[in-house]
């Protein structure tokens, strides 16, 4: 039975908008819905098994408080804290990001998901943090589930999957 194909047997930490979520059972899988423009960041450490995901609405807190896993630049951070907590190496992390889409193609005016996507390659590149694979951008939502036996990440998108 293929990864994609046996997710519903799996133990599942399902990661909303504006949240975080990590695990370290090696039969788990972490899952974030709806990726619009917002960006899943998913980090896995194939060393401890550890992996998680981020799944933030906005490239900058500003000063506001409240909820740091709606922010890129709150949100990141944290993950990478509780990874660390559950035993993750930064030396072992493979990084792997989805998300960043333009939901409205007739508005150029925000750009949120490419913003997004802006802020967050600025923060890799300050934390000296690679990313391994990314499918960011278009127009349609995406699902990723990241599967912590192998590390692979599936993205669904428009009715097809894939392995980033």
């Amino acid at each position: 039975m293929s990864a994609a194909l046996d997710w519903k047997h799996r133990p599942e930490v399902r990661v909303g908008i504006s949240d975080l979520g990590l695990s370290r059972d090696p039969n788990g899988t972490v899952v974030t819905h709806a990726l619009g423009s917002c960006i899943g960041v998913f980090i896995y450490d194939p060393v401890v098994k550890v992996g998680g995901c981020l799944h933030y609405m906005l490239p900058v807190a500003k000063g506001r408080q409240g909820n740091p896993a709606q922010f890129a630049d709150t949100g990141v951070p944290l993950l990478f804290e509780k990874a660390y907590a559950l035993g993750a190496t930064k030396s072992n992390l493979v990084v792997k990001v989805c998300g960043g889409a333009e939901m409205n193609a007739d508005s150029d005016m925000f750009k949120i998901g490419k913003r997004n996507f802006t802020v967050l390659r600025k923060l890799f590149y300050r934390a000296g943090v690679v990313m391994a694979a990314t499918d960011v951008g278009g127009h349609e939502s995406r699902t990723g589930r990241l599967y912590l036996d192998t590390g692979k990440l599936i993205v669904t998108k428009g009715g097809k999957e894939w392995e980033l």
